[in-house]
């Protein structure tokens, strides 16, 4: 059984920063990819920034220059450095991982995290 736990959300003033972690356990084989995505009320859920197995990064315009993606992969888990906040940016915030396991490669999410930027 593949669980993903984030943790490192809260509320910020617009400019600060947070670190998102989320961490992968169960029986890995590899993580092929994990992700970052983030969904305000009323709206779709959207990609924030991904990275590969390989160190290749992706990152959504709005979040350029402000977010890194980042990953431990000793501890199978990936991070997300968030700086110059913007009350934009409030959000449930949800990581994803690419896991190859016994049965496969599926995707996995963690179950969120709040993020709230005041202004």
């Amino acid at each position: 059984q593949v669980q993903l736990v984030e943790s490192g959300g809260g509320l910020v003033q617009a400019g600060g920063s947070l670190r998102l972690s989320c961490a992968a356990s169960g029986i890995i084989f590899s993580i092929h990819a994990m992700g970052w995505y983030r969904q305000a009320p009323g709206k779709q859920r959207d990609l924030v920034a991904t990275i590969t197995s390989g160190g290749s990064t992706n990152y959504a315009d709005s979040v350029k220059g402000r977010f890194t993606i980042s990953t431990d992969n000793a501890k199978n888990t990936v991070y997300l450095q968030m700086n110059s906040l913007k009350p934009e940016d409030t959000a449930v915030y949800y990581c994803n991982a690419d896991i190859a396991g016994w049965a496969g490669e599926y995707g996995y999410w963690g179950q969120g995290t709040q993020v709230t930027v005041s202004s």
